[in-house]
């Protein structure tokens, strides 16, 4: 039976909500299907334990989020869920004084007014998409998942682990293995999102590691952007360390730069990454003669 449920929370430190969402709907490779008016975030997705669908609507009312879940499931932890991926469960109020001790992150935060990094539904997801993407290009792997979710899924939601485990599926290498093997540990709750959360960044990848086919770089996008864990550094990010040598300078290190960073390391990390896929794109651009 569908239900709904309507919380309203108070998002403490910036948060725009018009920001976040262009982040969410465009950056590549964990961007999330979503509808809705250009005030609105709108997703479906699995709740974890329960692993029912629901559905979610987000406004912004000045510092506050309004978020309505409606499903057959737990809905409150669903709208829990919602804040974790959205980051609205975290308290950015000493966010802008890390943009006061490094003025190449005052410069992002300016650029990109109240951005919160937007991960995964859940691990269970970022695990999943980990396994497609792996040695194939972006757009192959997007267009795998999205015939998942046509094919096995529910109304837009991707399919729930007990669902998934159970496929037998054509696709390239060990793929279908390595689902199979991430949809049992997500009934096992070994990519539980507030478990992981709630252990040392090192320690959520650790465990997450000891799933087949998780790799490195695999479990660190199951914490940092399943789990949405706030305040590490990525470690297997080539990108962000050329984007380092280009904002900081030659000789300056990620590991050294991300010390004034603290406590919001990933989002730090996040908003530079940003900035590198905008500058990037407009290159393109103007190579193509676009613009």
């Amino acid at each position: 039976m569908m239900a709904r449920h309507d919380v309203t929370v108070e998002v403490l430190g910036p948060w725009s909500l018009a920001t976040s969402k262009q982040f969410w709907e465009g950056f590549a490779p964990g961007a999330l299907p979503s509808q809705g008016e250009q005030q609105e975030m709108r997703t479906v997705f699995r709740v974890e334990g329960d692993w029912s669908r629901a559905e979610v609507w987000v406004t912004q009312h000045d510092s506050a989020a309004r978020i309505v879940v409606e499903g057959s499931g737990d809905l409150e932890l669903a709208a829990a869920q919602a804040g974790r991926f959205l980051s609205l469960d975290v308290d950015g109020r000493g966010w802008v004084e890390v943009g006061s001790r490094d003025a190449v992150i005052a410069d992002a935060q300016e650029q990109l007014p109240g951005l919160r990094p937007c991960g995964f539904h859940s691990p269970y997801e970022a695990a999943a998409w980990a396994v497609l993407s792996q040695r194939i290009r972006i757009v192959q792997a997007a267009s795998l998942r999205d015939e998942l979710v046509r094919e096995y899924g529910e109304n837009g939601a991707f399919p729930a682990p007990e669902r998934l485990r159970a496929l037998d599926l054509e696709l390239p290498g060990r793929k279908t293995e390595y689902l199979q093997a991430v949809a049992e540990a997500a009934l096992d709750g070994r990519l539980d999102g507030l478990a992981l959360r709630a252990m040392p960044v090192e320690d959520a990848i650790s465990a997450v590691r000891e799933v087949k086919g998780l790799g490195p770089f695999a479990a660190e996008l199951v914490v940092l952007r399943g789990a949405n864990a706030p305040d590490a550094i990525p470690q297997n990010e080539r990108r962000l360390d050329k984007e380092i040598t280009f904002r900081y300078g030659a000789g300056r290190t990620l590991a050294e730069v991300s010390e004034n960073w603290r406590p919001y390391r990933t989002w730090a990390a996040v908003h530079l990454r940003c900035l590198r896929e905008a500058r990037t794109h407009e290159i393109s651009r103007g190579r193509l003669g676009l613009g």
